[in-house]
């Protein structure tokens, strides 16, 4: 995996492989089996990076118990966190940032496949690029103060914290604001952690979930989740 430090995919072309592999075998408009073929793949085939199953149900109870109505991702990958960000909050938008143009465009054709492209947005771009991202976020998504109900981290695990201050200096949270944070543990983001400590019942409150990392069972991972208090 030699290439994630800096292209965000492993390198060996297992992306694209498994956009094939959903449009062949995953029923078209069949969410769930988007989902569950991307996880076959993922664990029969080639390992893929997103937050795979059983992290995932983490992921899905905690925005179930928000309800939220626009939820954010970053770090698109392949799709996968976005269709399940979908499944959990069925009436919600979901906007997710993807660095590298790759990965955004096999994750539309995953999520196009999934029958979800009238909802979930991918938006090529970075939170830390300099005000662009979050320009277009406030210009052409509409994105607006105190709108945003769920933010899933999941892209540079070095890029969280930072990442995140943008997003609470632009406004867009609210008391009740839900963030998680995966792979917190493995590779680990340590000031992420850190900053959740130090601000645990003054910003935010937060539960940490121990867990592996995706599709095995050896490596030890914890995924955040954490409510804004304002």
């Amino acid at each position: 995996m030699k290439h994630l430090t800096t292209e965000w995919q492993v390198g060996d072309g297992r992306e694209e492989a498994a956009a094939v592999y959903v449009a062949a075998n995953a029923r078209r408009g069949d969410l769930d089996d988007v989902i569950a073929t991307i996880d076959d793949f993922a664990r029969n085939r080639s390992m893929l990076i997103n937050v795979g199953d059983e992290k995932g149900e983490i992921l899905d109870t905690a925005i179930r118990a928000v309800k939220p109505s626009f939820v954010m991702e970053l770090g698109t990958y392949v799709g996968y966190g976005a269709l399940r960000l979908a499944r959990s909050a069925p009436e919600a938008r979901i906007v997710s940032v993807e660095f590298l143009p790759a990965n955004a465009a096999i994750a539309r054709r995953n999520i196009e496949h999934a029958g979800l492209s009238d909802r979930v947005t991918v938006v090529d771009g970075s939170i830390g690029d300099g005000g662009r991202t979050i320009e277009h976020l406030r210009t052409v998504i509409g994105l607006g103060p105190g709108q945003l109900d769920a933010v899933f981290l999941d892209h540079a695990k070095e890029h969280y914290l930072a990442d995140l201050h943008t997003i609470e200096d632009s406004g867009f949270l609210h008391p009740g604001s839900v963030v998680i944070a995966d792979n917190v543990g493995f590779p680990g983001a340590p000031d992420y952690r850190a900053y959740m400590t130090e601000q645990e019942g003054k910003r935010y409150r937060t539960t940490e979930h121990a867990t592996h990392v995706e599709y095995q069972s050896l490596i030890k991972d914890l995924v955040l989740e954490s409510a804004y208090l304002g």
